[in-house]
């Protein structure tokens, strides 16, 4: 049976008020569960831009974070230790955020399946666009030029939690995201890979809709969905 997903586009909005709001939706869910038969569970696709923040997560090294706590304040930047995989990334504007929130029982319990898939929606993106994305072995996320040492740079990152199946946190896109607030980090705890853009590698901005329409379409490709 095609499962249906409720989209949510939250525009521009803090990252603890976002990550809240996705606890809130997991745990609504993980309830229902625990009620048993007769209780369904109920997908939900978010969409956000961030103000600028660096987010570390659960087995991450604060040392990949490589400014003090005073030089993120003057910048304006915020700080968030998290419950996703991974290590440190950057959220800003210009860059689409996803938080899928699923009951990945209703379509495979298998998390390393469940990554593929996030991959492979950016992958076929970057194919709209032109580019060819790759996976880059023993790395999760989304690349261009992964096997080249030289020329390796990383496009979108994903962490993801998962409690009782209900998924929560995603994949970050950088779209026409200031690739400057990587060099103050190393970006997945990866020293030797660079990160870009869709504008840095098409040399043009595009409009945030039209990524957004493009990922919905793949979304739903990919994982066999509709949309409500």
């Amino acid at each position: 049976m095609k499962q249906v997903v409720s989209f949510e586009d939250l525009g521009q909005r803090p990252y603890a008020e976002v990550w809240d709001y996705q606890e809130s939706l997991l745990q609504a869910n993980v309830a229902l569960k625990q009620q048993g038969r007769g209780a369904e569970t109920r997908h939900r696709l978010l969409f956000v831009v961030h103000p600028p923040v660096y987010t570390l997560g659960k087995s991450g090294d604060p040392q990949h974070v490589l400014i003090s706590a005073e030089e993120r304040s003057a910048r304006s930047i915020e700080f968030f230790h998290t419950n996703r995989g991974g290590d440190i990334t950057y959220h800003g504007p210009g860059q689409w955020v996803v938080y899928p929130i699923l009951d990945l029982e209703k379509f495979e319990r298998d998390i390393g399946k469940y990554l593929r898939s996030l991959e492979e929606v950016i992958i076929r993106l970057l194919a709209d666009y032109g580019l060819k994305g790759a996976r880059s072995v023993g790395e999760t996320g989304v690349w261009l030029d992964p096997a080249d040492p030289v020329r390796a740079r990383k496009i979108c990152a994903i962490g993801v939690r998962c409690s009782r199946w209900i998924s929560m946190h995603g994949l970050a896109l950088n779209v026409n995201t200031e690739l400057s607030y990587f060099q103050h980090i190393v970006p997945c705890g990866i020293p030797d890979k660079q990160v870009t853009s869709l504008e840095k590698e098409l040399g043009i901005r595009l409009p945030m809709e039209e990524v957004r329409e493009k990922l919905l379409f793949h979304f739903a490709q990919e994982f066999h969905w509709s949309y409500h």
